[in-house]
């Protein structure tokens, strides 16, 4: 099999593995979120902490924690996902998955906002189509519920900030992941330490399966990012960028047939908005559809063939 499939087989299961994941954050549905996400962060440090151990990458680590700059963005990029992390845990665990869903779809598209705003990019006409056509899905949205769509539009601008800041950073994604749960990981244990000693910690007060699966959190987290590096290493990445639609397509699909969250009309004519919106932003980016060039730059074109003798 040559690389590429591989590439393709290794990303498949990875945002497979995202899709899916709500399945297993239900299971923990008694845990409140707060303390499944301390958990989340403990465990992914000592799953990655092994990690680095087996592949003898802690040397690029304490280069990195010695670096006070990227130390401090780890921090934010910590924080970030922590809190992106407890609104996921919270949506999913409240019936809510669609809405999470919905974030994750408008995410590339907040990427290319924030690509706009901080880096001064130019937004092509098919780019800014795209995010008329993803902001009027989210506006139908905020009508149909009477309400603010904050679940989607946090998810989505949390992790857009967090690749943000990520992408300023030269750290691998397994010691970035390890630095990320490293930082916040301590607040999480003396959190974790705190309900434990006071007897209301789920790990003392509730049965020995749903201590397996709180300390299973750290895999869960950590293994899809494992298969993803590998993925990327492997394969383009616009084929990745194509990939990524499965998790929350998958989300969607949960939401919708093993939840039975309500999914009206109104939901439907707003993922057929974001769809689309992410259709025609997928495309362009992939130069299938091209921006009609100016006149004044015809003209040039045409003086230019002119003057070769063409």
């Amino acid at each position: 099999m040559d690389r590429n499939r591989v590439g393709i087989w290794y990303g498949t299961l990875s945002f497979a593995l995202w899709g899916i994941l709500p399945l297993y954050w239900k299971l923990l549905q008694a845990v409140p979120p707060l303390e499944i996400l301390g958990h989340r962060i403990f465990w992914s440090f000592v799953f990655m902490a092994v990690v680095l151990a087996v592949t003898g990458g802690w040397k690029a680590m304490l280069e990195a924690v010695s670096d006070r700059r990227k130390l401090l963005l780890m921090l934010s990029c910590g924080f970030l996902i922590s809190a992106n992390w407890f609104v996921y845990i919270t949506a999913v665990n409240t019936d809510q998955v669609i809405e999470a869903s919905m974030g994750y779809f408008i995410s590339p598209l907040v990427v290319v906002l924030l690509g706009v705003i901080v880096f001064k990019e130019a937004l092509s006409r098919w780019q800014l189509l795209a995010i008329i056509l993803a902001g009027a899905g989210v506006l139908i949205v905020a009508v149909q519920y009477g309400k603010f769509p904050w679940i989607a539009l946090f998810l989505a601008g949390s992790f857009a900030l967090y690749g943000l800041i990520k992408k300023t950073i030269a750290v691998g994604p397994i010691t970035g992941l390890t630095l990320e749960t490293f930082v916040v990981m301590p607040v999480a244990l003396i959190y974790i330490m705190h309900l434990e000693t006071g007897g209301a910690g789920a790990m003392s007060a509730s049965s020995l399966w749903t201590g397996l699966l709180l300390a299973g959190t750290g895999a869960v987290t950590a293994t899809p990012l494992l298969l993803y590096t590998k993925g990327i290493e492997n394969t383009a990445f616009s084929m990745m960028g194509f990939l990524q639609y499965i998790a929350p397509s998958l989300m969607l699909l949960l939401g919708v047939a093993i939840f039975k969250e309500p999914f009206s009309f109104g939901h439907f004519l707003s993922f057929c908005l974001i769809w689309a919106g992410l259709a025609i932003f997928t495309l362009a980016n992939l130069g299938f559809l091209k921006e009609p060039a100016s006149p004044a730059k015809a003209g040039q074109k045409q003086e230019s063939k002119a003057s070769q003798g063409i």
